[in-house]
């Protein structure tokens, strides 16, 4: 019995030297601290010019923790963290014309730009923060221009709660 064993520890023993057992650089279990395990998430601060989109941020960022399963939502008082999210930008550009007018555009990306940090509840201590998050969408024109916009802001808000929830639980 014991020979059996030296010989599969010595079959095995080279394979898991050199690959690290397959699991270098994972971990089990939060990548959050200890002691977060609930987050509050206030309406975010608005600092575009465009009225009302903190709102459908918002949501989409609650969408996307609960998700994501790291943390639960709890109301503010009762979490363990806030998430403090400002907007800082807003923007549709033009990215694909009219083939007979190629001075009207057909196609436009939103993107959305947020800053965040997350804070002990009843406390201003910064637990973690990024300085930028992005999310996208792309939308063709089919009516009017304000009608773009307001289509193609769910997905965008959609693709930065994605992008702030990913880089709230991985920054551990």
């Amino acid at each position: 019995m014991s020979k059996r064993l030296a010989c599969i520890a010595m079959a095995l023993g080279p394979a898991l030297m050199i690959g690290g057992g397959g699991c270098a650089g994972y971990r089990l279990g939060s990548m959050l601290p200890p002691g977060v395990r609930s987050v509050s998430v206030p309406v975010a601060v608005n600092q575009t010019g465009e009225p009302m989109i903190e709102n459908e941020i918002t949501r989409a960022v609650i969408a996307e923790i609960q998700r994501d399963g790291s943390l639960r939502i709890a109301p503010a008082g009762e979490s363990d963290a806030e998430l403090r999210i400002t907007i800082r930008g807003h923007e549709l550009s033009p990215i694909a014309f009219r083939s007979h007018a190629r001075s009207e555009p057909d196609e436009y990306r939103l993107q959305l730009s947020a800053t965040f940090a997350l804070v002990r509840s009843g406390s201003d201590i910064v637990i973690a923060e990024h300085p930028g998050a992005i999310g996208e969408s792309t939308v063709r024109l089919a009516g009017n221009f304000a009608a773009a916009k307001h289509e193609a802001l769910p997905a965008a808000a959609r693709d930065l709660a994605r992008d702030i929830v990913r880089k709230l639980v991985e920054n551990w």
